[in-house]
């Protein structure tokens, strides 16, 4: 048996030997604070104050979902890792050396309408920043969608120079990211009168079922916010130097820097109430309300970078390796980073981002039905079918472990698919809207249970071939 198929193997999916395994502590943690200090982080908080929430119940909110998609996050860390895998590659143990396309297509489709949705945020913020400091091209009716193009081509350069480039703008920039952040909410809750009435308002919930109607999918939406990166986060364990590093680095960078950059919109967000009487959600319109250049264009600058960060960090790597799944031979890291360009901006994410009702509610609670389905698929395989025990050969080879069904398992197809049904069954039937508000996690338990119950009683070929990895 050859030692690879040429269809399911090239450069960019093989495994990472153990001397280019060369990221620490330090790059995950600041992995996750370069990612986690973004114009989409700031809108998370913003939008659950827009939406009633008091200050301290948006934290304990947005704390809470990061401290649950932690543990899907580490579950499925475990395998890149362990063996040097990416995402789309690991999949393959569970749904199939073809059929992992199925789960890898649907990760990567979320991900390209999150780098559309960013780089539109991208350019947005530098055609306010040229609003303040040259009125005159501003003003064009053509410099939103100039600007916009742009930074999209910007983001295109970096996919080309590849993931160490990556490595080091997160490197760099995750400490600086912080501290442009709280220079901002130094300054705005200054001109608030201090954090008192800034952090003054109640919740405008009235009784606990109210609160709770809200907070519900607000969770849900908060793990779907990272629902993503949980999936494909093996793309970035596969050059851990240990799991020590990568475990630690991203339980203390995750949490800590969503929380308190989440703090920071929060604020930001109470202070434009009192400054303005309305809550403001979107930073770069709330920085257009400020007519001092210096300060506006510094805070700009750094959301541009941080934005820029985000985008080839969580929404370029996982498609871009996704994509190259499809067609090995044909499609690579770059190419298919350049597909995830293209998609994007064909999703149109001007529309995407219309209100938080329709950011957190409808984007980030509906395609967390989508993933929670594919995690519970991934975890209970790796974890319950096969005991963390894998034959990566045979993960890049036809007629191997992994062939099931002409390259297909369908009891993996069938438990996904049943899980992505359920999760978004309230969509369609009112009286069942729970299971929407409750997608992630619904999809996430049914599609594990079914998926065990049915490898379980596979025929006994598969199921010796799953206790010989063991």
């Amino acid at each position: 048996m050859p030692a690879h198929d040429p269809s399911l193997f090239n450069q960019d999916l093989a495994p990472i030997p153990a001397d280019r395994r060369t990221w620490g502590l330090y790059n995950y943690a600041s992995l996750w604070v370069a990612m986690s200090v973004c114009i989409p982080t700031y809108m998370l908080a913003s939008g659950l104050i827009a939406g009633g929430m008091s200050w301290w119940q948006a934290i304990l909110t947005i704390l809470l979902g990061n401290l649950i998609v932690l543990i899907p996050m580490l579950l499925n860390a475990h395998a890149g890792a362990r063996y040097g895998i990416p995402f789309p590659v690991f999949v393959r143990a569970s749904f199939g050396v073809k059929g992992a396309n199925i789960p890898a297509v649907l990760r990567a489709l979320v991900a390209c309408g999150w780098f559309g949705i960013q780089t539109w945020i991208g350019g947005q913020a530098i055609h306010s920043m040229l609003q303040i400091l040259w009125p005159a091209v501003g003003a064009n009716p053509a410099g939103v969608w100039i600007c916009f193009f742009a930074f999209w081509a910007l983001n295109l350069y970096v996919i080309y120079r590849g993931i160490d480039t990556i490595k080091f703008l997160e490197g760099i920039s995750a400490p600086f990211m912080l501290g442009v952040g709280l220079l901002l909410l130094w300054w705005i809750t200054s001109k608030a009168g201090g954090f008192g009435p800034v952090l003054s308002s109640p919740s405008k919930f009235k009784t606990t079922a109210e609160f709770l109607r809200f907070f519900v999918p607000s969770l849900t939406g908060m793990v779907g916010f990272w629902a993503t990166v949980a999936l494909n986060i093996p793309d970035f364990t596969r050059y851990a130097k240990s799991q020590r590093d990568q475990m630690l680095g991203q339980a203390l960078g995750l949490p800590a820097a969503m929380t308190l950059y989440s703090f920071i919109g929060v604020a930001v967000t109470s202070a434009s109430v009192v400054l303005f009487g309305e809550a403001i959600w979107d930073p770069v319109a709330l920085l257009g309300r400020f007519h001092q250049p210096v300060v506006a264009s510094i805070a700009l600058v750094a959301l541009l970078v941080a934005t820029l960060n985000t985008n080839v960090a969580a929404n370029v790597v996982s498609p871009s390796n996704d994509f190259s799944n499809l067609n090995p031979r044909l499609i690579s890291f770059r190419t298919g980073g350049f597909i995830t360009g293209v998609v994007g901006i064909l999703l149109m994410p001007w529309k995407l981002l219309g209100d938080y009702s329709a950011y957190i509610f409808g984007w980030l609670v509906g395609y967390s039905g989508l993933l929670g389905p594919i995690a519970g698929v991934m975890i209970a395989d790796y974890f319950v079918v096969r005991h963390r025990d894998l034959d990566v050969a045979d993960l890049y080879r036809r007629n191997g472990r992994y062939e099931y069904d002409r390259g297909v398992n369908y009891r993996a197809v069938f438990a996904l698919g049943l899980g992505i049904i359920v999760a978004l069954l309230g969509l369609v039937l009112p009286p069942l809207r729970w299971l929407y508000d409750y997608a992630w996690f619904v999809g996430f338990l049914v599609s594990g249970a079914v998926y065990i119950a049915l490898m379980q009683r596979a025929p006994a070929r598969a199921r010796q071939l799953a206790r010989e990895e063991t």
